[in-house]
């Protein structure tokens, strides 16, 4: 009996499930694009849930109802957030201020040394172009354009007051929204899990707790790591007596997320920091930066990121980049907040369908053929009619 219709429709039935999946993802992209501007409290809150949820799953197996543990749980949050700010404020306060009242110093440096030095090496006159005489006589002789710039700049600004506003706005969400994932959370997860279609529900289930573990492996351990990491640049460079050496240590810690960023940015920042507050190449201060940061690349390469991420991400340098530009050029700030997490999912998927390609007809190609002596062969290999004659020869032998 001739099947192959019968495959076809089974073909084409399978194909039109995958377009159809396709077509929502393609939905759910779209929709994420036009709802970026007011995504951002909503992708925070779900992030703080997600990362309450377990501890308010434990106070409920301790015996204590589901209200009482997450109200404990959000309390605990908005304390250490408070804590945090009690702390971190009055001292990067200092810094900004003293960061201003250097600010002449940095523009004598600047000027004096630092543009002087590149012109001598590169034969380009900067400092003519940077005259104040000069800057005001090109202003005038292009005072039209120079009147389109200036209302495109208060119209930036009129918009810049309703995007404080919106931050506002965002910041008083954040917690509110956050309440209610973390009450809300293993319901959500019910009812996502009860839409899944039931023929696919143990593999969904199996991707989404893999994606759950590398996920939880990457937010609580490389906020761990950030932490470290700016405690350790921070402590470093005030204690060799770089001025702005908590700032400088707080900035790397926060964007060492991006892997050799952190580093670099730091490095950068504090050589700079270190030749102007000594007003020339001081190689002590120099050292000193060096040393800050190979010591905290060190820990972070060989303690840290070994023992607190662990390696379930298997994320590379180069991806992390990547999923970061390019959720920032996708879907702005949402984007860039949730790209990591997203890129660690991808991650997940492409090893289960790496793992269903090499499972498949595609890799390992057709059955293979068993070679029997004395029996006749095409080519070296026995067709599957040959294998079946072969078997019933030796049934009519015995």
């Amino acid at each position: 009996m001739d099947d192959t219709p019968t495959t076809a429709n089974a073909d084409i039935a399978r194909f039109l499930r995958r377009l159809q999946w396709g077509l929502v993802a393609f939905a759910a992209l779209w929709l994420i694009a036009l709802l970026g501007p007011i995504l951002t409290p909503f992708v925070l809150a779900a992030l703080l849930g997600w990362l309450g949820d377990p501890l308010v799953d434990r106070l409920e197996r301790s015996g204590r109802s589901r209200p009482v543990a997450v109200t404990l749980v959000f309390v605990l949050m908005v304390m250490l957030l408070v804590l945090v700010v009690l702390i971190l404020v009055p001292m990067v306060e200092r810094q900004v201020v003293t960061l201003v009242e250097a600010l002449p110093q940095y523009r004598a440096w600047f000027m004096d040394t630092a543009l002087p030095w590149v012109e001598a090496r590169t034969g380009i006159e900067i400092t003519n172009w940077l005259d104040p005489q000069r800057l005001i006589e090109l202003t005038r002789a292009h005072w039209e354009q120079a009147g389109g710039v200036a209302a495109t700049v208060f119209g930036y600004l009129s918009s810049s007051g309703f995007a404080f506003l919106t931050w506002i706005v965002n910041i008083v969400l954040v917690p509110i929204l956050t309440f209610y994932f973390l009450r809300d959370w293993d319901l959500l997860v019910e009812r996502v899990a009860a839409m899944i279609p039931r023929d696919h529900i143990g593999t969904v289930s199996r991707l989404a707790k893999e994606s759950d573990e590398v996920l939880g492996a990457f937010l609580r351990g490389q906020f761990i790591v950030m932490l470290a990491l700016g405690a350790i640049y921070a402590l470093g460079l005030t204690i060799g007596g770089l001025k702005l050496g908590l700032l400088i240590g707080i900035v790397a810690g926060l964007i060492s997320f991006v892997p050799y960023l952190g580093a670099t940015t730091g490095i950068v920042l504090a050589v700079l920091a270190a030749l102007v507050q000594a007003q020339g190449f001081d190689l002590k201060l120099l050292i000193l930066v060096g040393v800050v940061f190979t010591v905290g690349q060190l820990i972070e390469s060989y303690i840290l990121t070994p023992r607190i991420v662990g390696d379930r991400i298997g994320l590379h340098p180069v991806a992390v980049i990547f999923a970061i530009m390019a959720g920032g050029q996708l879907f702005g700030f949402v984007g860039m907040l949730i790209a990591l997490p997203v890129a660690a999912v991808g991650n997940v998927l492409l090893r289960f369908a790496h793992e269903r390609y090499t499972q498949s007809r595609l890799y390992a190609g057709e059955r293979p053929k068993i070679v029997l002596d004395g029996h006749r062969s095409h080519g070296g290999i026995v067709l599957d009619d040959d294998i079946g004659e072969a078997s019933e020869d030796r049934r009519d032998d015995h």
